[in-house]
């Protein structure tokens, strides 16, 4: 009786353990492509991102580099003061996404180009996402609004 106690209890400890080492491993599957890492076009630069890897590009739309193309293609260059970026985007841009402004796209790099599947731009006079700010603090060309 108290083998098949013991029995029981090891067979019992032994399927949660593999309960949860499944449902480990099939949340970390479902959130593979759900982090997207924050990266300027410096760091851009200074170290590619490997290929085919999804991750957010931010900095402050290049002045003169806004091109519109055929049907809803759209090209420009991001920058950071230090580096700039050619970006290609495909789709409907934000009503407040013009030249001079701050931008967050997510994509993945195809060559020297960033490929952006998503475009987020200000919402306000004053907004810029936070990541941004200290990507142009860095480089020392970042400049307070002015209230």
């Amino acid at each position: 009786m108290r083998n098949l106690k013991k029995k029981r209890r090891i067979q019992i400890i032994a399927v949660a353990a593999v309960a949860l080492a499944v449902s480990t491993a099939m949340i970390g599957y479902a959130m593979r492509d759900g982090i997207n890492l924050f990266r300027s076009p410096s760091q851009v630069t200074q170290l590619p991102p490997a290929s085919g890897e999804v991750f957010r590009l931010g900095g402050l739309v290049e002045a003169g580099t806004l091109v519109r193309g055929a049907g809803e293609t759209v090209t420009f260059r991001v920058t950071d003061g230090g580096h700039s970026i050619p970006v290609r985007f495909t789709g409907v841009l934000p009503d407040l996404f013009k030249e001079g402004q701050g931008m967050v796209g997510t994509g993945r790099m195809e060559g020297e180009t960033f490929v952006a599947t998503e475009i987020l731009a200000k919402h306000d006079e004053n907004y810029m996402p936070k990541e941004v700010i200290d990507a142009l603090k860095e480089q020392g060309v970042y400049e307070e609004p002015k209230s």
